[in-house]
């Protein structure tokens, strides 16, 4: 098989690995957990089980009020999700495939939850007494984020490489 495309294969098989773990885990959160009704559940110290409705976009941004704003953010971020493809499909290296799969299998699986329920089932409440360095999020949302970190780290890496190689080196 075609290196490139056995690459893109696994890009595409972490989306579907991210997706399907994320569902589960909104699966349990909700049914088994029945976290909706019981409101908060702590795990350890610094971790517990929130159940919260995002009706936005990231940072609770762009809030779907109406039934035509949760299909219009349905809509923009399956375009997203088009344009991540698109570009996992034509990504030649293994690190942005990925950061590429991680963001796409996310946002599929965000997407889903806007679709079937009006909103994003978030659930991981990370904290340090009643301080939160995070808004609850979930598994998705902690792949998009890891994905575009490696995307932006990647690319702030590459560009110092490029500057470094146009420099002639200087006499000490």
């Amino acid at each position: 098989m075609n290196p490139l495309v056995r690459l893109r294969l696994l890009g595409l098989g972490l989306a579907a690995v991210i997706f399907a773990a994320d569902q589960w885990i909104k699966w349990l959160v909700r049914v088994p957990l029945q976290l909706r009704q019981v409101g908060s559940i702590d795990l350890i110290p610094f971790f517990r089980l929130t159940w919260a409705e995002n009706y936005g976009v990231s940072l609770g941004m762009l809030t779907a009020d109406s039934m035509e704003m949760r299909w219009l953010l349905v809509a923009l971020t399956a375009g997203i999700a088009l344009v991540v493809l698109v570009w996992l499909l034509r990504e030649k290296t293994a690190a942005e495939v990925t950061a590429l799969g991680l963001v796409l299998g996310g946002a599929l699986g965000n997407i889903r939850d806007r679709m079937t329920f009006g909103f994003v089932v978030d659930y991981a409440d990370l904290h340090i007494g009643e301080w939160r360095p995070f808004l609850i999020f979930n598994l998705a949302d902690a792949a998009i984020t890891l994905g575009v970190l490696i995307i932006l780290a990647r690319s702030f890496l590459s560009r110092e490489k490029q500057d470094n190689a146009g420099k002639p080196a200087t006499e000490s």
